[in-house]
């Protein structure tokens, strides 16, 4: 319970932590932080112990010498999760946290994925490279504090997260957008590198994987990992409105969706 600052390879890192029972690791998007998570954690905190980590530069964590990758944040998941002797949890990754989320239980025992409008489930092709490119010179823009970008990135994130009950986060990540700008530029700078392709890895997961995509997603369109969650070995896929993060914009939903399928996943162990 509380809110411990937990130190991992000379970060430090935010971490939010209540309810009892099964743990629950929330990870975020980049730009955002564990405050996606809250009206998911209030919903669930009489049945599972959820945990929400703030990712470096984002939340309440303090910096990082390392770039925001996926590899980077799946290497400081397990030093958190590692003090707080967690095993065996329920990960929940959206975008970058979806990769991260695959790339931890790929080296340790998970007992379910939630893959959330994740990256790293489709081919790094020349179009998703221009893409990238794009966004990096966007977002550089930020880092170099262009008189237009504030309007432009809060233009965007109506498109990243256009329903009202995410509101308020959208405004906070809004606020912040000079600060996080450099952040989302080094992030983006890695989207389009060969390893953020990690489908070959997520096709070795024996894990259950639910795959909670938002329908209207252009950040992340369900179409492009719909090949890749295909070949996955145990998953399934729900639609919900929204626009990259349905626990955020239809929390009630979204939390009944995933107590089916943990119940499921309580099913399938007896």
């Amino acid at each position: 319970m509380g809110s411990p600052e937990i130190l991992v390879d000379g970060v430090r890192l935010a971490v939010a932590r209540e309810g009892r029972g099964q743990t629950v690791v929330c990870l975020h998007a980049i730009g955002h932080g564990g405050r996606d998570f809250e009206a998911f954690a209030s919903a669930l905190k009489g049945r599972f112990d959820v945990i929400r980590v703030d990712w470096p530069d984002q939340g309440r964590s303090g910096p990082d010498t390392k770039a925001p990758t996926p590899a980077r944040y799946a290497e400081l998941l397990a030093g958190v999760l590692a003090q707080l002797r967690v095993e065996r949890p329920i990960v929940i990754g959206n975008s970058i946290g979806g990769a991260t989320a695959i790339l931890y239980a790929s080296e340790h025992p998970v007992r379910a994925l939630v893959l959330c409008d994740a990256g790293g489930l489709f081919e790094i092709t020349p179009a998703v490279r221009r893409i990238c490119r794009f966004f990096v010179r966007f977002f550089d823009a930020g880092a170099r504090r262009a008189w237009w970008y504030k309007t432009a990135f809060a233009a965007y994130y109506r498109i990243v997260l256009p329903s009202p009950a995410a509101g308020a986060q959208r405004k906070r990540i809004v606020r912040a957008a000079f600060e996080i700008a450099p952040l989302l530029r080094d992030a983006w700078s890695g989207f389009g590198a060969p390893d953020a392709d990690i489908r070959h890895i997520a096709r070795e997961l024996e894990a259950p994987i639910w795959c909670a995509w938002a329908k209207s997603d252009r950040v992340i369109p369900l179409r492009y990992a719909l090949p890749a969650i295909g070949e996955l070995r145990h998953a399934r896929v729900t639609r919900f409105k929204g626009g990259h993060s349905a626990f955020l914009e239809r929390p009630k939903q979204f939390a009944r969706e995933f107590l089916k399928f943990a119940q499921s996943i309580d099913t399938a162990v007896r």
